[in-house]
């Protein structure tokens, strides 16, 4: 049997608590969430008692622990991954990808898209095409990324109705999620694209303005095209229950038309390249 390594004891407690601060629990709350006496908490913290694997996952479960980071606390407390990652190409991700396939096609002649933690474009379907045209090469590499095909100042901003109430809103979202995760990718993600230029006509977003907008939807995404203006709302949708660290990290975005313009334009776009 290998011989523990007792500095992985205080490293675990160290990411526990940034776990639990960032989630701004005190060690009562989380005890009470995780049904373990504060004493025992508290020691783990500090590194002076090693938690066992269930414990380690009975916290991390309590705090919304994603799964990558849940198999970075058992590595700390010298503990073996309990969660694969698999890639998507993988023969046991196969039903996945029919799933993903499946919802991307069935909701044509709409854009969708798959994305991946750090907001990477993993695939989409043909209706994407409405939102990629005309976006300059340098703009997609390394990957595709929804944020800098949004707000880049050679992306889609150039072509939004509202490109500053949509960068106020995504820069919002974006710093949320650093905020949630620490994720060092996405804070590195949310540096690069809060460097970006504003649009010139950028808009000051007061609440009673957005209040005083007809219609169900705060911050639409509204485009320019010949002969008048695509207005869009997207919802996300993930998997439920995932065990693969892959998986837990895909989500899928789905846009829907807000008026009937964009309906019939997105339907006429479709029909289009299907007789191309």
């Amino acid at each position: 049997m290998p011989e523990m390594d007792v500095d992985q004891w205080p490293r675990v407690g160290v990411l526990l608590r940034e776990w639990r601060r960032r989630r701004r629990l005190s060690q009562l709350d989380l005890a009470l969430l995780a049904d373990t006496s504060t004493r025992h908490l508290s020691c783990v913290e500090t590194g002076r008692s090693r938690p066992s694997r269930t414990m380690v996952l009975r916290l991390a479960d309590a705090l919304e622990v994603p799964l990558r980071e849940r198999n970075t606390l058992l590595l700390a407390a010298d503990y073996a991954p309990a969660y694969r990652e698999s890639d998507l190409d993988d023969a046991g991700m196969a039903q996945i990808r029919a799933a993903l396939d499946m919802m991307l096609t069935a909701h044509e002649p709409y854009p969708a898209v798959v994305v991946d933690r750090w907001w990477n474009v993993v695939t989409g379907n043909g209706a994407m095409s409405v939102l990629m045209t005309g976006i300059p090469p340098e703009v997609l590499v390394p990957r595709p990324n929804v944020f800098r095909l949004t707000l880049h100042p050679e992306g889609l901003a150039t072509r939004l109705a509202n490109a500053g109430e949509v960068r106020a809103l995504l820069l919002e979202r974006l710093l949320r999620q650093v905020q949630a995760t620490g994720d060092a990718q996405l804070r590195a993600l949310y540096e690069e694209v809060c460097r970006y230029p504003a649009p010139a006509e950028q808009e000051t977003v007061r609440a009673d303005a957005a209040a005083a907008r007809p219609g169900p939807i705060q911050v639409p995404l509204r485009m320019r095209v010949p002969g008048g203006e695509l207005s869009l709302f997207s919802t996300m949708a993930t998997f439920g229950a995932p065990a693969d660290v892959t998986l837990s990290e895909l989500a899928i975005e789905l846009f829907y038309p807000l008026d009937e313009f964009t309906a019939e334009a997105l339907r006429a776009a479709a029909a289009a390249a299907a007789g191309q």
